[in-house]
C-alpha cells in the first residue's frame, strides 16, 4: 500500500491482493520503520459501519476509516478510486482518495508491479 500526503490530502493505492485483504479482512496497515528505539509511522485503512469518512493521527499512526458499503462496492467492481472528506473543523477538511494502483506504462525503476491491476490505457504510454 503506498501513501502520498499533499497539503490536506491523503492518497492511498493499493495492490490486488491489498484490496482482497481490505475487502476480506476490513483493514491493511503498513507502517515505515526507523529504527530501534524510535518510533514507527503507521497507516491504516479499516472499514467502518458509519456512512462518513474519518481521519486521525495518535500514536504516530494514521487511521482512516472508510464506510463499510462503499469499499464493498469498489472492493468488488472495476471502480479505480474512491473518495470521501472529513471535516476536522468548521474550517477545514482532509480529502482522502483510495485508488487500485496500475501497472506503470513507463518503466522507471525496478520495482515489483505483478500485483498491480492493468492499466486502463493499454501498452500506450501515458
Amino acid at each position: 500500500m503506498k501513501l502520498r500526503i499533499r497539503e490536506n490530502t491523503l492518497r492511498f493505492r493499493l495492490g490486488r491482493s491489498e484490496v482482497e485483504t481490505f475487502d476480506q479482512t476490513g483493514n491493511i496497515r503498513d507502517k515505515v520503520r526507523f529504527g530501534i528505539g524510535k518510533v514507527d509511522f503507521g497507516y491504516l485503512l479499516e472499514k467502518t459501519p458509519d456512512s462518513n469518512f474519518s481521519a486521525s493521527f495518535a500514536d504516530g499512526v494514521i487511521v482512516v476509516r472508510v464506510p463499510a458499503c462503499d469499499a464493498d462496492s469498489w472492493a468488488s467492481s472495476d471502480e479505480v478510486s474512491l473518495a470521501g472528506t472529513y471535516l476536522t473543523d468548521e474550517h477545514s477538511e482532509i480529502r482522502i482518495l483510495i485508488e487500485k494502483d496500475f501497472v506503470c506504462l513507463n518503466s522507471h525503476n525496478d520495482e515489483d508491479q505483478s500485483d498491480r491491476y492493468p492499466h486502463p490505457k493499454g501498452d500506450a504510454p501515458c
